[in-house]
Formats: C-alpha cells, sequence, structure tokens
C-alpha cells in the first residue's frame, strides 16, 4: 500500500460521489482497553484482540462480516489502531479479503480524532467514500441484517446525511446511550420501508427510572456506535465544530510516515490533538453546524460486550441461566458465568456471579456490579501491578513468551518464536540468561560467535555481551529461558538492531 506524504487538496472541499450504489470504505477503531473486562481484557491484549466469544477475536469477527460490503472496485478498508497492538492487529486482520490499510496511533484520543485521521486518509486520493465507521469490539449475531442496515443508512449519507445505527431497545440498559429519534423519513422508499427516522439527539447512560422511559416510550433507541457519512461531510463537520481536532490531525497525517504495512500518525502532533468522542464532538451537535442526520434500526443482536454481564446476556445459557467456557464443573448453580482459561474451576450453590480464571488473576463478582470492575482495575494500575496492562502469556511480532515462574533473583519462560522470525539483536545489563531448545531450530548471536542449536542443547548468555535469537526452520522454536540477576524487568533491554521498528540504540 502507498500513504501520501502530504493531505490531499481534496480536503479542502471534497464532491459528492456520483449517484447509483455508494463507494463504501469500512473504517474500524480498534483503539479500546476493554477493562470492565479484567482478567481476560488487558491493556497490551485487549478484548477486540482475544476469542472472547469464540474462537475468532471480536476484531477478526468484525472484519469478517464487512467482507459482506464488498463490491468490485470497492473492496478497500481502514483500521485504527494503537502502536502496541500494530503487529497482532496485522495478523488477525489475515481472515478478511479486503485490503485493509492501517493507521497507528501513538496515543489513544478518542473517536472524533480517530475518524478525521480515516477520512483524511480515504479523501486524499481525490475520492469521497461513504464512510462505515465502527467500533472493532461489538457483537453482531445476524451479518445478513447488518449488511441490509448499512446498505440504507450509505443510500441516506449518499444525500448528505451523518447517519447513526441505533439499536431497538429490548429492556431498560443504564450502560448504552440513547438516541432520540424523530419522524418517520420520506427520503426515499428505501429508507421509509426500513423504519429510518430522523435524529433528534443524543442521551448519555441514564439511571433506570429513565431508562425504562425510554424503552416504553419507544422513541429512544440504543446507541450503536456505529456511523455512517461520506468522508467529506465528517470533515466539513468536524472543521465546522471542533476546528481544534481537524487542525490537530490534519498536521499529525501530513508529518506521519510509513512504518511496513502501517501508516504511523506523527507523535508530536497527534499528542497536542484534543480528546474526544464522535458522539460529543459532532453528532450531539449536528444543528449547530447546519448538518442533517438521520438513524437507522439495527435489528442484528448487536452487544457492545462492554462488559461480563453483557457477554453473559448474549451467549447461549444451559437450563439454568448459566453460561460456561473451559474446564468447569457446575453444582446447584444458576444465572452464573464461567469462564475458565486453564485450571478447573468449580462452583457450587451460587447464584448471580461472574467468576473468570487467567493463569496469573481470578476475578469473583457480583453479576449486578460487573461495571465495576473498572474501578477495580484502576487500584491494580495505582499499585503498580502488572496485571492490570499484560497476562503471563505476552505476545510480541517474533512470537510470544510466557513466563512460568519468578523469584527475587531469577525467572523462568517459554518463549516459542514463530519460523522465520527474529528477536532485536540485544544487550542486558543486569541478567544473565540461559537457553533450552525444547524443539525447532535456533540460530543464536553471541558477541563475535554464530552457531545453531537443535533440541535439547543450551547455552549460556552473559550479562553485557550482545546476543541475538532466530528461529530457522520450519516449525516454531520452543525454548525454556532462565534469568538470573539483580533486576529481571522487561526494560532491561537494550537493542541495537530491530526488524520491527522498535527503537534502537544509536
Amino acid at each position: 500500500m502507498t500513504f501520501p506524504q502530504t493531505v490531499d487538496a481534496s480536503l479542502q472541499g471534497a464532491q459528492p460521489g456520483a449517484q447509483g450504489a455508494p463507494d463504501i470504505l469500512p473504517v474500524v477503531l480498534a483503539g479500546g482497553s476493554g477493562t470492565r473486562l479484567w482478567p481476560l481484557s488487558r491493556e497490551a491484549h485487549p478484548k477486540q484482540l482475544i476469542g472472547l466469544l469464540g474462537e475468532r477475536s471480536l476484531l477478526e469477527s468484525t472484519v469478517a462480516r464487512l467482507d459482506s460490503l464488498a463490491r468490485p472496485g470497492s473492496n478497500g478498508g481502514l483500521l485504527i489502531c494503537a502502536q502496541e497492538h500494530r503487529f497482532m492487529v496485522a495478523d488477525q486482520l489475515k481472515v478478511s479479503r479486503r485490503d485493509w490499510q492501517v493507521m497507528v496511533e501513538p496515543a489513544g484520543r478518542n473517536t472524533a480524532p480517530a475518524l478525521t485521521l480515516a477520512a483524511m486518509r480515504a479523501s486524499a486520493g481525490g475520492g469521497d467514500p461513504v464512510l462505515v465507521v465502527m467500533p472493532a469490539d461489538h457483537a453482531i449475531l445476524d451479518a445478513p441484517a447488518f449488511a441490509r442496515a448499512v446498505s440504507v443508512a450509505a443510500g441516506l449519507a449518499q444525500q448528505g446525511r451523518i447517519v447513526a445505527l441505533g439499536v431497538v431497545p429490548q429492556r431498560a440498559e443504564t450502560g448504552y446511550g440513547y438516541i432520540e429519534t424523530g419522524e418517520a423519513l420520506d427520503a426515499d422508499k428505501g429508507a421509509l420501508a426500513a423504519g429510518a427516522r430522523g435524529l433528534c439527539r443524543f442521551v448519555e447512560k441514564p439511571p433506570r427510572e429513565i431508562a425504562e422511559a425510554f424503552v416504553n416510550g419507544g422513541r429512544h433507541w440504543w446507541n450503536s456506535g456505529i456511523f455512517v457519512m461520506r468522508a467529506s461531510v465528517w470533515l466539513a463537520a468536524i472543521r465546522a465544530l471542533r476546528a481544534d481536532i481537524a487542525h490537530a490531525c490534519e498536521d499529525a497525517y501530513r508529518k506521519g510516515s510509513a512504518d511496513g504495512a502501517s501508516w504511523r500518525i506523527d507523535a508530536k502532533s497527534f499528542l497536542d490533538c484534543p480528546s474526544d468522542s464522535i458522539d460529543y464532538a459532532v453528532m450531539e451537535r449536528l444543528a449547530q453546524g447546519g448538518l442533517k442526520g438521520a438513524v437507522v434500526p439495527l435489528e442484528v443482536g448487536w452487544s457492545d460486550v462492554g462488559s461480563w454481564d453483557a457477554v453473559w446476556n448474549i451467549m447461549p445459557k444451559d437450563a439454568a441461566g448459566n453460561v460456561t467456557r473451559g474446564d468447569v464443573l457446575l453444582e446447584d448453580t444458576s444465572d452464573t458465568y464461567v469462564h475458565s482459561e486453564g485450571r478447573l474451576v468449580a462452583c457450587v450453590g451460587t447464584q448471580d456471579l461472574i467468576v473468570v480464571e487467567t493463569a496469573d488473576a481470578v476475578l469473583v463478582a457480583d453479576k449486578s456490579r460487573a461495571q465495576d470492575v473498572k474501578a477495580l482495575v484502576g487500584r491494580i494500575r495505582e499499585g503498580e501491578r502488572t496485571e492490570a496492562a499484560h497476562h503471563r502469556k505476552v505476545a510480541r511480532p517474533w512470537g510470544y513468551y510466557d513466563s512460568i515462574e519468578r523469584g527475587s533473583r531469577y525467572q523462568v519462560k517459554r518463549i516459542v518464536v514463530t519460523p522465520g522470525a527474529t528477536l532485536s539483536l540485544q544487550v542486558h545489563y543486569h541478567r544473565n540468561e540461559h537457553w533450552i531448545v525444547v524443539s525447532g531450530t535456533a540460530r543464536v548471536t553471541r558477541g563475535d560467535e554464530v552457531f545453531l542449536l537443535g533440541e535439547n542443547q543450551s547455552t549460556y548468555v552473559p550479562m553485557g555481551v550482545m546476543h541475538r535469537l532466530e528461529n530457522v526452520g520450519r516449525v516454531p522454536l520452543e525454548m525454556i529461558e532462565v534469568q538470573c540477576g539483580s533486576y529481571l524487568g522487561e526494560d532491561d533491554i537494550v537493542r541495537f538492531d530491530d526488524n520491527y521498528g522498535r527503537h534502537v540504540e544509536r
């Protein structure tokens, strides 16, 4: 893929696309952290990248679903993600038939700046596609119905409207925002038949009594966080309503640079960008900008999968209302969610609980308090514990490592390197390392030496000696690493060469 070095002149006023079937460009926002789904979701490996509902991750399910929107000449897609997730994202995008382009944010600035960067990229070649903007971490059970709703919304967007997809609520929900809808649209027969309405206003997460009134009144729909609009319409809206965001994003995009298959947004310019959501920055103020809105109903089995009670709600249940994943035994248990990542988890006589087991943490919570997990993660972070950010098993662009055991002056890791992958040329100043090859073939650089290690062979890397590990075989390289020293943190790495764009000493 190629990216322009400067913002195209078409950004100053892109023209509407031709009438007929609109040119649709999906935009996936993959920057969330999913703290309410701890301990399965962590900062370094958030909910969109894990198999929360099945074998596929939420991101993989999202991009696979978007394949149904493809048509000849319109098979691209844009994805915005955080710097630390770009390699995992690139790997998961392989499930899609689309030609995805990844834009890497140096820091999170919420959804309005992310969409602005995507609209600039979409317009840079002179086009004006209809953007279908959605989070990477939501669940949609009925993909054909989703495609039909997007088609209706795209037709309205072609006319210059900013369209929100709203979910007709089945229950009072205090964890979602709402959209107050207006009269039925008669802009075209398709929109009228689909139940599209005018957009009156957005309402933030309401207390229960108001949420119940919304459901009974029938005019308020859940805000799905999915929006459809032409790129030029969004750019005009953000310039009119949040010029500070528009200017910062334009500068950050213009000064960005290619990084392999990704486009890295300029850090200095983007860090100066205000943080704001699509809802607050534009959707709640459409009338101020002289813009037209619309809402199209989304009746597809949607969930934002934002907390453990939402996961329980969307998953198939047994006769007693329980949802289980992994090695789980239940006795006299009802309306409980139990997730095991490895060990046997047994529940006796429980009701309305959430139990989630991982290698390094276990969560037990009342299902009605699922939203409070976010506050718990805040306390873990304040205590400077690693469990807020990392799993015991940590993904790397070359594979992964699993911290099996740790003491005051030693650590044992299982390291798996994918075929053809190479770790950085590096040195440690506070630890020694002992490497034992379990399976596969390793090429080791140690000081001036370069040699091969096969199964059941080992070597020793003293502190202060430059070294590198490579998998030169066709199968994964599995090793046991024993670290010994006064400091065992991951920041005791000085890199001198790296294939993955990470910082190196010059």
